[in-house]
C-alpha cells in the first residue's frame, strides 16, 4: 500500500511541470498575446521611438511650410542729430532775388532767408510696414521636403523594427519565466520525494532495520535539493522582474501562464521554417538612407540654378509721427540670386554625396547577407531544438520508468538507497533537461520569427 501511494505521488508530481511546459507556439496563446499587446503599448523605449517619429513628421510639416508666403510686421524708428551734414545755400541764391522784388514792389513781402544745414540723420523718423516674401524658384526647398519625407519613413521602419525586437524579447522572457516556474515545480516534487525517503529511513532506523549512514545520506540529499529549489525560485523571481520590466509594470506583478498541452505537435514546428528576409525593416531603412543620399546629391547639383523670390512691402513712413496719404506707400519686387563661385564647395559636396551613395549601397548588400545568414542559422536552431526535445522526451520516459522500477525495488528491499537516489537524480535531471529543451525550441522559434519578420501585428 505504501508503495502504491508513493508511486501515485511521484507520478502526479512529475506531470505538473509537463502541464506548464507542454505547449507550442502555433497554438493559441491567449496570455502571451495579451502581454504582447500590453508591452507594445506601455514599453518606455517604444514610446521614445514613437516620439522620434512624431518629431520627424513635424520636421516634414516645417519643410512644407517654406512653400507658403511669409509675412512679417516690421517697424523702425530713427532720430538723431550731428554727424555729417550737407549745406544748401538757399539764402545766398534767393536773397538777392527777394531784395530786387522788394524794391520793385516797394514792400517787404519777400523776407531774407538763411542758408540750410541738413544733417544726414533723420529726426523723429518712423517706418512701419508689412513685409511679405514668396519663393518662386528654389530647388533646395523641393529636395529638402523630399528628404524630410524619407526621414519620416526611416523613423517608421525603425519603430517597426524595434517592435519586432520587443516582441522577441517579451516572448523570450515569458518562455524563460515559464521554464523557471517549471523548474521550481520539478525541485518541489523532488523535495517531496527526498523528504519521503528521509521519513522512511528514520522510521527504519527507529525500528532497528536501518543504518545511521542511510539517514545521514537522506538528510544530505534533502539539503542538496533544497539548495536547487532556492536557486530555481531565485531564477523564477529574476525572470518575473525582467518580464515585467519589458511591459513597464511593477516588477513583482504576477504573470499568468496559460498554454494548452500540445506535446504531440513537435513535427508541426517544421512548417514554420521559412527564411525569407525580404520584409525586414532594417533593409528598408538602408534603402531609405540610400534615397536620402540620392536626393542630397540632386540638391547639390541643382544648387547652381538661380533662386527667385518675390516680395512686397505695405506701410507708412514719415517724420514727427505723421500719418496721411503722403506717408503711405507700397513696394514690390523680385529678387534673383545665382551662385557664381563658392570656393568649389558645391563640387566637393557632390563628390561627397556620391561616395555616401556607394557606401550605403555596399552596406545594404552586406546587411542583406547578414540577415540571410541569421535567418538560416535560426532555422537550423529550430530543427536542432526539435530533435533535442524529442531526445529529451525519450530520455525522460526512460528515466521515469527506471525510477518507478528502482523505487518499487527500494520499497521491497531489493534496491539500495544509493540506487534509489541515483534514479531520483536521473529523473530530476531528465525533467530539467526536457524543460530546457522546450525553452530552447520556443526561443528558437521566436528568433526565427524575428529574423524573418513574420510576426503579424494587429
Amino acid at each position: 500500500m505504501k508503495t502504491l501511494t508513493t508511486s501515485l505521488i511521484v507520478k502526479s508530481l512529475i506531470i505538473v511541470p509537463f502541464l506548464l511546459l507542454g505547449a507550442h507556439v502555433i497554438y493559441a496563446q491567449t496570455a502571451l498575446d495579451d502581454y504582447l499587446s500590453e508591452g507594445l503599448e506601455s514599453n518606455l523605449v517604444l514610446q521614445q521611438k514613437q516620439l522620434s517619429l512624431e518629431h520627424a513628421e513635424q520636421a516634414l510639416q516645417i519643410a512644407r511650410s517654406y512653400f507658403y508666403p511669409s509675412v512679417n510686421l516690421l517697424s523702425d524708428y530713427v532720430s538723431g542729430e550731428g554727424g555729417r551734414s550737407i549745406s544748401v545755400p538757399v539764402g545766398d541764391l534767393l536773397n538777392p532775388v527777394y531784395a530786387s522784388l522788394n524794391q520793385l514792389t516797394q514792400s517787404d513781402a519777400f523776407p531774407q532767408i538763411e542758408n540750410v544745414e541738413q544733417n544726414f540723420f533723420p529726426k523723429n523718423y518712423y517706418d512701419v510696414r508689412t513685409h511679405a516674401t514668396l519663393p518662386i524658384i528654389n530647388s533646395d526647398l523641393y529636395f529638402n521636403r523630399s528628404i524630410k519625407d524619407q526621414q519620416v519613413h526611416m523613423e517608421e521602419y525603425g519603430l517597426m523594427a524595434y517592435k519586432r525586437d520587443l516582441v522577441f524579447n517579451i516572448k523570450s522572457a515569458y518562455y524563460k519565466y515559464m521554464s523557471a516556474v517549471a523548474a521550481v515545480k520539478v525541485y518541489e516534487s523532488a523535495t517531496t520525494l527526498v523528504n519521503k525517503n528521509l521519513d522512511v529511513s528514520e522510521s527504519l532506523l527507529k525500528n532497528g532495520r536501518g543504518l545511521p549512514a542511510t539517514v545521514l545520506r537522506s538528510k544530505s540529499e534533502v539539503e542538496r535539493v533544497k539548495a536547487g529549489l532556492n536557486s530555481a525560485r531565485n531564477d523564477a523571481d529574476n525572470a518575473r522582474k525582467h518580464f515585467n520590466f519589458l511591459l513597464n509594470r511593477d516588477l513583482d506583478s504576477d504573470i499568468e501562464i496559460n498554454f494548452p498541452v500540445a506535446d504531440e505537435v513537435l513535427a508541426d514546428s517544421l512548417t514554420m521554417l521559412s527564411v525569407d528576409t525580404g520584409d525586414r525593416e532594417e533593409l528598408d531603412m538602408l534603402k531609405t538612407a540610400r534615397e536620402i543620399n540620392v536626393e542630397t546629391l540632386h540638391m547639390n547639383r541643382f544648387s547652381r540654378l538661380p533662386k527667385v523670390n518675390a516680395f512686397m512691402d505695405l506701410g507708412s513712413q514719415a517724420e514727427d509721427w505723421a500719418w496721411n496719404s503722403n506717408s503711405l506707400y507700397y513696394l514690390v519686387g523680385v529678387q534673383m540670386s545665382i551662385p557664381l563661385f563658392t570656393g568649389f564647395r558645391n563640387s566637393l559636396n557632390i563628390r561627397q554625396s556620391t561616395l555616401e551613395i556607394k557606401k550605403t549601397e555596399l552596406n545594404l548588400q552586406n546587411r542583406r547577407g547578414q540577415l540571410q545568414v541569421a535567418a538560416e542559422v535560426a532555422r537550423n536552431n529550430v530543427e536542432t531544438s526539435v530533435r533535442n526535445l524529442s531526445a529529451a522526451r525519450e530520455q525522460l520516459r526512460s528515466a521515469q520508468s527506471y525510477f518507478n522500477l528502482v523505487e518499487k525495488g527500494y520499497q521491497e528491499g531489493v534496491n539500495s538507497q544509493i540506487e534509489f537516489l541515483d534514479a531520483r537524480n536521473q529523473l530530476t535531471t531528465s525533467q530539467l533537461q526536457r524543460n530546457l529543451r522546450w525553452l530552447e525550441l520556443l526561443v528558437a522559434q521566436a528568433r526565427l520569427e524575428r529574423e524573418t519578420a513574420s510576426y503579424q501585428f494587429k
